[in-house]
């Protein structure tokens, strides 16, 4: 059976600045082994499988793959999977949202504008503080060593997946660290984390921040653009009243280190709940024939 299937770039108003996505969008029938193996396949960071929906209110379910695992959220396949089922004709706005079914529950989407110009939003899992620890904390120590930390001390965040986030002193010094991939590897497996993010204020910049994703397990890779890691951030961010930019939404920076020019748009409101969003590119259109 032929399904249709799209290769996005998420975060991104160009091909190749953003977070590549492959959709499948017609997934009736698919097992978890054969939505793995496409997975897999693809080779992409993640991939998403489109369902209808069975929840009351839900526009689509959504289940996102890795090459290696079922991921419970991911911001970057959550923004990409609704521009693909808007494009489709899959689903349609009612008063500019959209709702995904998922592992994460029903999950509210924003979306804003039409055409190239349009930027969808993810109301992200409530994250939470799981530990704050001291520079020389011994686990996390190896990681940082040699970096000029900024003002806020490192901290595991909790929010669909787990990050360490660690504040640098500044875009120069983030833009130039090395990140030492062993110690962030031990760090990860021993904490049950995703890696660890780092991020520095940005002055006089179109971004109010740049941030680096350092994915320790279960490989080690720096992210393009992490939706999940920038939400975790941002609640981080506005438990501490320590939020940049103006209004309580601010733009980051982020995969220029790994050849990418992603922007994201992160909000917190009113009700402290976190979006993470931006635009989104189609730049492949086709058919999976998988058997």
């Amino acid at each position: 059976m032929s399904r249709r299937y799209v290769q996005l770039d998420v975060f991104a108003d160009r091909p190749g600045a953003g977070n590549p996505l492959a959709v499948v969008l017609d997934a009736d029938g698919l097992d978890d082994d054969a939505m793995q193996a496409i997975a897999r396949w693809t080779r992409l960071p993640e991939t998403t499988f489109v369902f209808p929906a069975t929840l009351p209110g839900a526009s689509y379910q959504l289940r996102i793959f890795s090459p290696r695992r079922e991921v419970p959220f991911a911001g970057h396949p959550s923004v990409g999977t609704a521009h693909a089922v808007l494009e489709a004709g899959i689903a349609a706005c009612v008063d500019g949202m959209l709702v995904q079914e998922g592992i994460a529950g029903l999950l509210p989407l924003r979306v804003e504008g039409s055409g190239a110009a349009r930027t969808i939003a993810v109301r992200t899992p409530q994250s939470r503080v799981m530990e704050v620890v001291a520079a020389d904390d011994s686990r996390v120590a190896p990681v940082l060593s040699g970096w000029r930390l900024g003002a806020l001390p490192p901290v595991l965040m909790e929010g669909g997946r787990r990050w360490w986030l660690v504040e640098l002193e500044g875009e120069s010094t983030l833009r130039a660290i090395t990140p030492d991939w062993e110690a962030i590897t031990r760090l990860a497996v021993d904490s049950d984390s995703m890696g660890v993010c780092v991020f520095a204020r940005c002055i006089g910049k179109p971004h109010d921040l740049a941030v680096r994703a350092f994915v320790g397990a279960p490989a080690q890779f720096e992210d393009a653009a992490s939706g999940a890691a920038n939400a975790t951030l941002a609640a981080w961010l506005a438990s501490r009243d320590a939020l940049p930019g103006t209004g309580r939404s601010y733009l980051v920076s982020q995969g220029r280190e790994v050849g990418h020019d992603a922007l994201l748009r992160m909000q917190v409101d009113d009700d402290n709940a976190v979006w993470s969003g931006g635009q989104v590119c189609t730049v492949v259109r086709g058919e999976i024939d998988w058997r």
